[in-house]
């Protein structure tokens, strides 16, 4: 087992909480603060909607389509494995990995722009800091307190997993004034290590959906140099295996190459560093790809939106997503009975926050219970959302 790097999150160094008499003397188990943050996270309401919530696809009719939660599995697996080989707190990576996506609402990031075009004259709306909002006011499981109440570390890493926030919005400068998360600097090196292994697994499990739908082909990914390269290697190891296993083949020959290359690539940017301070104060991004992957990467990226994301099927059927939270959100301001009652009762009458606890409940929706709230509400169920 790799030794704890001086660098990494100190679980023993006693990690402050927001509420911090909430949890003076509880013993459950010999775990660690963020052992404890992890399992907050995995128990919440929200975390278990995640179960259908879009990822690619807006819910899926088949089993085998990635969701936000198989996503956020897969991405918690890549950042343990990069966080054990750099000697650095796994438990404050998994759970920064798990908790990453739980501001997204449904359907995405079609999701996204409706509730951003309806909450414009409310300070608008985005997925990272209502993550913020979710984990440390709307869940409410304990007696004495709103949130999760989670570690410092854990909030800092949420908010600032892609790098220091100059000009937070109306929802995290809130919660950062009431819990000051340090938003000028760069986060620790285990939520930089989130960050990546996010973008390791969508970069190369969506190329995997993509395939299994028919929006993707061989062909297609074989424009790439790099794939081209891995799928003769794949091909030359195993010359009579099926198709489609070495198309699974060269995906995980990917993902291996990706955290390799961070791996290697952020042990030498963090060398000769001696504390987590140290790496928030180094005033760049130290958890990384290489040059050469990055701009690999790019290009990765770069594909899938022309290819997937930006499919014309797909873009017909975000059209309609947002079609759907906007007449939702239409509805709920017009009539806010409309709301289920525990949600009516916490309703403020005064703007904007009457809107932004709106925009709280429909965030919160499946794409599921979205799609049958706007078909009770205007008497038709949406059509045309699911693709696959």
């Amino acid at each position: 087992m790799t030794p704890r790097a001086p660098y990494a999150a100190d679980p023993a160094a006693g990690p402050s909480r927001e509420f911090a008499r909430a949890d003076a003397g509880e013993q459950r188990g010999p775990r660690s603060p963020f052992q404890r943050d992890r399992d907050r996270i995995i128990h919440s309401m929200s975390f278990r909607r995640l179960k259908s919530k879009t990822q690619v696809f807006i819910a899926p009719d088949g089993d085998h389509y990635r969701t936000r939660l198989t996503h956020s599995l897969e991405v918690a697996q890549i950042g343990r494995v990069i966080a054990r080989a750099l000697g650095l707190d796994e438990d404050l990576t998994e759970a920064l990995c798990l908790a990453h996506d739980l501001g997204h609402p449904p359907f995405g990031h079609a999701g996204e722009a409706a509730l951003s075009d309806a909450m414009a004259r409310h300070g608008g709306f985005c997925h990272n800091a209502q993550a913020l909002r979710t984990v440390m006011r709307i869940e409410c499981p304990y007696p004495e307190h709103d949130g999760l109440n989670l570690t410092w570390d854990l909030l800092e890493g949420l908010a600032k997993h892609n790098g220091p926030v100059a000009a937070p919005g109306w929802a995290l400068a809130e919660l950062d004034a009431a819990f000051p998360l340090d938003l000028g600097s760069w986060p620790s090196l285990e939520a930089q290590v989130a960050a990546v292994a996010d973008d390791i697994a969508y970069d190369n499990h969506d190329i995997d959906d993509g395939l299994r739908a028919g929006f993707l082909t061989l062909d297609d990914l074989l424009a790439l140099d790099f794939l081209a390269d891995q799928w003769r290697t794949v091909e030359k190891r195993f010359p009579n295996a099926p198709r489609e296993r070495l198309l699974r083949e060269m995906i995980r020959d990917q993902i291996g190459m990706m955290v390799n290359d961070v791996i290697a690539h952020t042990a030498g940017q963090a060398k000769g560093l001696s504390s987590v301070a140290e790496v928030r104060a180094a005033g760049r991004q130290l958890a990384g790809f290489s040059p050469a992957m990055a701009a690999q990467e790019r290009r990765l990226k770069s594909f899938m939106y022309e290819r997937l994301y930006y499919h014309p099927e797909q873009i017909a059927a975000a059209e309609k997503a947002r079609e759907v939270v906007a007449k939702l959100f239409a509805a709920y301001a017009q009539d806010a009975t409309l709301m289920p009652d525990d949600w009516l009762a916490r309703l403020p009458q005064a703007e904007p926050q009457r809107s932004r606890v709106i925009a709280d409940f429909i965030a919160g929706m499946s794409d599921r219970f979205a799609m049958k709230s706007v078909g009770e509400i205007y008497g038709t169920r949406p059509e045309g959302l699911i693709n696959v």
